[in-house]
């Protein structure tokens, strides 16, 4: 029996996924969570098989979520499941240790299968997101300039884009704020902006935040 968490902070979203899963004679609901807090609360006290994880959501957002937890459950299957496309995501969630990525807007026999992928310990890669690998391996040089971070500079450049101070960004990661503006300064450099401004909107027009 595949025991499944569902982190997502859409009601609605938690019930249909419930619905269709819960069919399955191999799967089971375990728990559902509505913030990336009460994903790592759920995480450390109970068992799962697989964590179905949305990216969007308060407190800690599915990346913070999947770094912490790679940290302290590093076998434990992750499956990002984003209404954010493919191209903007997929590469750097799998980079970040992600074991799958799947589209909300994916048919629910997508998403069972690649529960099912996942819980038997491999990765599930989309045909949109082998395109994506293909065609980077193909031609590195038409990377987006955002998956040319690392995984913690992509982190960093995603909360500096949604606005936050070096200070809480610092916090939050558990590092210094010099650390923070050592990283600030890599991901300005290496994406070729100059400003907190430029970071947010490129972030807006790739996709990267509602």
């Amino acid at each position: 029996m595949i025991r499944i968490l569902i982190a997502d902070d859409h009601q609605i979203v938690r019930a249909g996924l419930s619905q269709f899963i819960s069919d399955q004679p191999d799967m089971r609901i375990e728990a559902e969570a509505a913030s990336g807090d009460e994903v790592l609360r759920l995480v450390q006290s109970r068992e799962f098989d697989v964590i179905l994880l949305d990216i969007a959501m308060p407190n800690k957002n599915g990346i913070d979520c999947l770094h912490i937890i790679r940290r302290t459950r590093p076998q434990l299957p992750i499956l990002i499941l984003s209404g954010y496309p493919e191209a903007s995501y997929a590469v750097n969630t799998l980079r970040a240790g992600a074991s799958g990525y799947v589209s909300k807007n994916a048919p629910p026999e997508e998403v069972l299968r690649a529960i099912r992928t996942v819980a038997r310990g491999k990765k599930y890669i989309s045909d949109t997101t082998a395109d994506l690998v293909s065609m980077q391996l193909a031609s590195p040089s038409e990377q987006a300039l955002h998956e040319t971070l690392s995984e913690r500079e992509f982190q960093v450049f995603r909360k500096i884009a949604e606005g936050m101070s070096p200070t809480r960004i610092a916090n939050e990661l558990n590092v210094s704020v010099k650390t923070i503006t050592t990283y600030r300064t890599r991901v300005l450099q290496k994406m070729a902006l100059k400003t907190n401004a430029d970071l947010t909107y490129y972030a807006i027009t790739h996709g990267l935040m509602d």
